[in-house]
């Protein structure tokens, strides 16, 4: 009779094991988050100094390029733009940062275009699932085709950002106090850091915190993502059969908890190509939930963002936004319009078919967009 009870016990014990990983991981992120901005206002003396430091990125394109390459690179969206925030929090101007925002957009796209080579081998299916992947791609791309010169012209996501982010904290001239709670928590491990690297010579010391809270950032999303998978893909993936195919707005809207729920856009979007390649959904029932997955994905960096306090918590906060802003005002223009809706569409459809015909195009699409280009354009403007 003991042992039948105490199966139960150990089973709900071994449930909740997990679900303590993730609040660990976490409370990881902030911490992280809280060391490369620390770092970062340490190594360059303040927010003069890194103002002087990141000139190089005041060039609107520099910034994208920066933003893409890193996240095709590292493989995460979550991880830039948490990174990007933190640097917003050591002093990076917020106008700098956008451009590398909508980059992490972009270089999260390589993803699902990997996944669906997967597929290479059967003509037809590699066809749809290509068409999947890129579909993303086009979108993204049109995104910020679209919003960089606007906001370059006029400011729109910087100003929008502002005005959400003072009506939520209550201006920029104060301290984000009602998020301070997160600083108690944070501050007594970062200080040990700080006080760890103290005697190191010069700026090395504010080099090494940075570093380490990046280190922190890759390894808390890394393993954030594998104990969410485990703990949330297989409803996730019910989810995923119920949503597609019940309109665009049910399919936005699932693609965004989806996304939310396991903390990773490039996992929302790598488990449609699958599906399409096998021909259970159609490209344009899977369009819309990939949308989703782009507003889903902005939580990492308004979670990232609760975790700065002082003089810059409010552009910290600021830069989160304008990636949530920058996603939903994407989705609602070119989706909303449908001339504009059906572009990608139309190209991820016609690339697709060249690319299943000479599959080499797949390559040099991948190497050539998101790792040679933007390497020949750093190097040159270096």
């Amino acid at each position: 009779m003991q042992s039948t009870q105490a199966a139960p016990r150990s089973a709900a014990n071994h449930n909740f094991a997990p679900w303590l990983g993730v609040i660990f991981l976490i409370y990881l992120l902030l911490v992280a988050v809280g060391m490369i901005g620390a770092g970062f206002k340490w190594a360059s003396g303040g927010a003069d100094g890194a103002r002087q430091l990141f000139a190089f990125a005041t060039n609107p394109l520099m910034g994208l390029v920066v933003g893409a390459m890193a996240t095709a690179l590292v493989q995460s969206s979550s991880t830039v733009t948490s990174v990007i925030v933190g640097l917003v929090a050591g002093g990076l101007p917020v106008p700098t940062a956008i451009p590398m925002i909508m980059g992490a957009n972009l270089g999260t796209t390589v993803t699902n275009t990997l996944v669906s080579m997967g597929h290479v081998g059967k003509r037809k299916e590699f066809r749809r699932a290509f068409s999947a992947a890129t579909v993303h791609d086009f979108f993204n791309l049109m995104a910020v085709a679209i919003f960089l010169p606007l906001e370059v012209m006029t400011g729109y996501l910087s100003k929008t950002s502002e005005y959400l982010a003072n009506l939520l904290v209550g201006g920029s001239s104060v301290s984000i106090k009602g998020l301070d709670f997160i600083k108690p928590l944070t501050q007594p491990v970062l200080d040990v850091f700080k006080d760890l690297y103290a005697g190191l010579p010069g700026i090395t010391g504010g080099v090494m915190l940075a570093l380490t809270g990046l280190a922190f950032i890759f390894l808390s999303i890394v393993f954030l993502g594998k104990l969410l998978k485990r703990l949330m893909v297989g409803r996730a993936k019910a989810i995923l059969h119920k949503a597609i195919g019940r309109g665009p707005v049910t399919g936005i809207f699932s693609g965004t908890l989806m996304t939310i729920a396991v903390q990773s856009s490039s996992t929302t979007t790598s488990l449609i190509v699958p599906l399409a390649g096998n021909g259970l959904f159609k490209l344009k029932e899977i369009y819309p939930f990939t949308l989703g997955a782009n507003i889903g994905t902005t939580i990492t960096a308004l979670l990232a963002a609760t975790a700065v306090s002082g003089s810059h918590a409010f552009f910290a906060l600021q830069i989160a936004l304008v990636h949530l802003v920058f996603n939903i005002s994407a989705v609602v223009l070119i989706y909303g319009i449908p001339q504009l809706r059906k572009i990608p569409l139309r190209t991820a459809r016609r690339f697709a078919q060249i690319a299943s015909r000479r599959k080499w195009i797949v390559l040099a699409y991948v190497g050539g967009v998101f790792f040679v280009i933007p390497g020949l354009l750093i190097a040159i403007t270096a």
